[in-house]
């Protein structure tokens, strides 16, 4: 009868561990895809702001029908809990592209290009 008990409590402590770390994986699963998530809305929150810059007048300091120029906005900069974002490559008039790498996941990375017209082409991530 002793021995039975023994591999009872035994097979019972392999199960708990064994969904323990079934849980732990779901929830950073959950949790990489949040920051996923959150990077992409930083990135169309950036690209509003960026359609504005381009079709304020230069005057008022805007790009004049262009994106060159642009300046990502202090408030996404360094004190951003999801990502360090920057704009790659040279916008141009009618093109504008966002790079951002995860401060939360260490492989993370998402790009997105926006057209003349605000539009996403579709944003592109890895890492995640």
């Amino acid at each position: 009868m002793g021995q039975q008990q023994l591999l009872l409590i035994i097979l019972g402590v392999i199960i708990v561990g064994v969904a323990i770390a079934v849980g732990i994986s779901l929830f950073t699963g959950q949790s990489n895809q949040g920051n996923r998530d959150n990077i992409i809305a930083d990135i169309n929150n950036m690209a509003a702001d960026a359609f504005q810059y381009r079709f304020r007048p230069v005057s008022m300091g805007g790009g004049g029908a262009s994106y060159a120029n642009y300046h990502i906005p202090s408030e996404w900069g360094a004190n951003n809990p999801n990502a360090t974002y920057t704009v790659s490559g040279t916008p141009t008039a009618t093109s504008i592209s966002f790079h951002a790498v995860s401060k939360t996941v260490s492989t993370g990375v998402v790009d997105e290009t926006f057209d003349g017209s605000g539009q996403s082409v579709g944003p592109t991530f890895s890492g995640f």
